[in-house]
């Protein structure tokens, strides 16, 4: 990882964790968060996943319109730290723990890729 590299990274944790906790605050079913990204192509490459305990808590949170608030509030952060997204609707995704754990038995690296 280039010095560049290391710096945007710790630019988008930074950035991240405080998406993190005000979404453990303000969204119902909320659990946490992670990224991918690859810096070759980064910043198109950069993928955000807001991961729920259930499909029933997802799916609430899709009907209240959470997802938009969540991708507003992603994007707001990582724009303050420089790292504009270029697709938001395409980079932050939405999962559950109950479909990683039927699906690829909770190996959250498997099913990331």
């Amino acid at each position: 990882m280039k010095k560049t590299d290391k710096k945007h990274e710790k630019l988008i944790v930074g950035a991240l964790t405080e998406v993190c906790g005000v979404a453990l605050d303000e969204v119902a079913g909320f659990q946490w968060l992670t990224h991918r990204v690859k810096y070759s192509h980064f910043p198109g490459s950069l993928s955000v996943h807001c991961i729920f305990a259930t499909q029933s808590e997802l799916s609430d949170a899709l009907l209240a319109k959470q997802d938009d608030f969540l991708r507003s509030l992603i994007g707001e952060k990582l724009r303050a730290v420089g790292i504009p997204l270029k697709d938001i609707a395409r980079q932050v995704r939405f999962d559950t723990e109950e479909a990683c754990a039927l699906e690829h038995g909770g190996r959250w690296q498997d099913r990331l890729r």
